[in-house]
């Protein structure tokens, strides 16, 4: 097996091509070793230390390391690790894709007429190219009512606002673009845990992060488990993981006990401007 690697722009992002198929179609992006624990691929790379984040196409492995670390001592046992997963015959993703979240705009989100093709056109031919060397990508998901929903992935994220000028440029019929997951319907947010955990979101810990620039996103909620979304300052954040399990989390389960489980579902490869900066130290947000 000859696997190929190529850099990107990113100087902690490499991408690494096994010469056959990783994904039958689609992306999954995982952030931490929790997300990805559907993904037999991603939890070996995980277990590679300095290995930060993991991202997978239909023929590539991206995979995001420590800044500090040396591409020339991690890059073989990467490879290393990527044989050893196709050796073993483990699927790249169990099960229906390693996350619960829903995936899939209602069908009428997608207008499908001379705007929207236009809009793909921009996309595979100027936006994306950019993202993927990146280390990222942007994917469209659908356009309706002016809004065109993508899927902004790893430094795709960092892109969004030039996105936007470029579309809006050129397809003077869009007002923005949005993350593709704000529109899925989510039957989850309109429970009574659902609503309880919006209202304490809003009312204390929104208004506690706002003054480093963060912002929570509530995303689902599903039987026990609570998804967020961390923005702004949060995203990217060095201190983010303890900004979720000493702080929002605690809150979250001891304002609703049938919570058991929050899950941040944040890209932080993607954070433009975190408040502190990955591996730089510092103190809780929250």
């Amino acid at each position: 097996m000859f696997i190929q690697t190529e850099t990107t722009s990113n100087p902690a992002a490499m991408r690494f091509l096994p010469g056959q198929p990783v994904l039958p179609a689609g992306t999954a992006n995982f952030a931490d070793r929790e997300s990805s624990a559907r993904s037999p691929l991603a939890q070996r790379l995980f277990d590679i230390e300095g290995v930060t984040g993991v991202y997978l196409d239909p023929e590539a492995i991206v995979v995001h390391k420590e800044d500090d670390r040396d591409w020339q001592l991690l890059r073989p046992v990467i490879l290393g690790a990527i044989m050893d997963h196709y050796m073993s015959g483990a699927p790249v993703i169990a099960g229906n894709g390693g996350n619960d979240m829903p995936d899939a705009l209602p069908a009428d989100f997608d207008e499908d007429n001379e705007t929207t093709g236009k809009i793909k056109e921009l996309i595979e031919t100027r936006i994306r190219p950019v993202a993927v060397q990146d280390g990222g990508d942007v994917i469209y998901k659908g356009f309706k009512d002016g809004i065109v929903y993508l899927e902004m992935l790893g430094p795709g994220f960092a892109l969004r606002g030039g996105i936007e000028n470029m579309l809006r440029h050129y397809v003077p019929e869009i007002a923005r673009v949005s993350d593709y997951r704000d529109a899925i319907p989510k039957p989850g947010l309109e429970t009574p845990e659902g609503r309880a955990v919006r209202q304490l979101l809003e009312e204390r810990i929104n208004p506690a992060v706002a003054g480093h620039g963060g912002h929570i996103a509530l995303v689902d909620v599903k039987d026990d488990t609570v998804y967020i979304r961390l923005e702004g300052g949060c995203q990217g954040c060095g201190m983010a993981n303890v900004t979720l399990k000493q702080g929002i989390e605690v809150e979250i389960k001891r304002e609703i006990p049938k919570i058991t489980a929050v899950l941040d579902v944040t890209d932080h490869a993607g954070g433009a401007n975190p408040y502190y900066q990955p591996g730089k130290g510092g103190m809780s947000a929250y």
